[in-house]
């Protein structure tokens, strides 16, 4: 399931599911520990109903609108199905203490519904604003609700996090391209693909080179958030940035043959990682 939980507090994009949300992280200050792990598991919990198990595109869609159901519920004040009680006596509790906003929780499984339609259909993006599209509700939402927790609410702030987000989220598309394509999965836009002469199914390396010069403006333009979100989680923002970077370069490494090869980052990518954070400090 590619709508994967990016947001400001990271580690680099190299894993699967949601762990790279900092759930108990310890740079996560205490007193938000248990909002930042609501929101873990309530994306955790409806990425698994969309893209684990055996079930079709059919009862997925129709977990995921029962999901969706009592998450408006929860806001409204309505009985809920109790199916997840796990999941939602935490995030109620969150929303109470933090007045987390509806919006971007919805938008998530709005995404993933997309995102089970798309697979199921084999369909794809025509072009680079669709598929951004699908980012402000995949990816973008996360950051928002983060910058909620710390009381950042300004446009700027809020365009900055939206860029890291979606970076964020274009950076797992190109890293999961031999992921993907195998399971019918497509992400390079349409339009880009005719452009060079082949189709989302068969990408070459001209293509997915531009795809990665484009991710990496977006993080750069987003970058000086980090100077925004305080204490230790800036510090992480630091390496969420640093290590989407760095699997860019994984991929210009590999003269951007991702769809062969899924590159990844490694305890060895650590030290300069923490250099090249540290040097955005200030």
């Amino acid at each position: 399931m590619r709508p994967r939980l990016q947001s400001t507090p990271a580690v680099a994009p190299d894993v699967t599911h949601y762990e790279n949300f900092p759930v108990a992280s310890w740079l996560c200050p205490p007193a938000l520990r248990p909002a930042v792990a609501a929101l873990y598991w309530f994306a955790r919990t409806g990425d698994d109903i969309a893209d684990e198990g055996d079930a079709d595109a059919a009862e997925r869609l129709q977990s995921l609108a029962r999901y969706r159901a009592d998450l408006a519920a929860l806001y409204a004040g309505e009985p809920l199905s109790g199916r997840w009680p796990g999941v939602f006596a935490p995030l109620e509790q969150a929303r109470a203490r933090h007045s987390l906003p509806f919006a971007p929780l919805d938008d998530l499984l709005d995404a993933f519904m997309q995102d089970v339609r798309k697979t199921d259909a084999g369909a794809g993006y025509a072009d680079r604003a669709e598929l951004l599209d699908y980012c402000s509700r995949s990816a973008a939402p996360v950051g928002r609700l983060v910058l909620h927790l710390y009381g950042i609410h300004d446009r700027a702030a809020l365009h900055q996090s939206d860029a890291i987000c979606n970076a964020l989220q274009l950076i797992n598309f190109w890293q999961d391209l031999s992921v993907d394509l195998p399971r019918g999965r497509y992400y390079l836009p349409q339009d880009r693909c005719a452009a060079h002469g082949t189709t989302q199914a068969a990408p070459v390396r001209a293509l997915v080179a531009e795809q990665v010069q484009w991710a990496r403006a977006l993080m750069l333009e987003g970058a000086p958030l980090v100077h925004r979100v305080p204490g230790r989680m800036g510090w992480e923002l630091r390496l969420v940035v640093q290590g989407g970077l760095a699997i860019l370069d994984k991929i210009a490494a590999l003269d951007h043959a991702s769809w062969r090869e899924r590159p990844k980052l490694h305890r060895t990518d650590g030290p300069r990682l923490l250099w090249r954070a540290w040097r955005m400090h200030g």
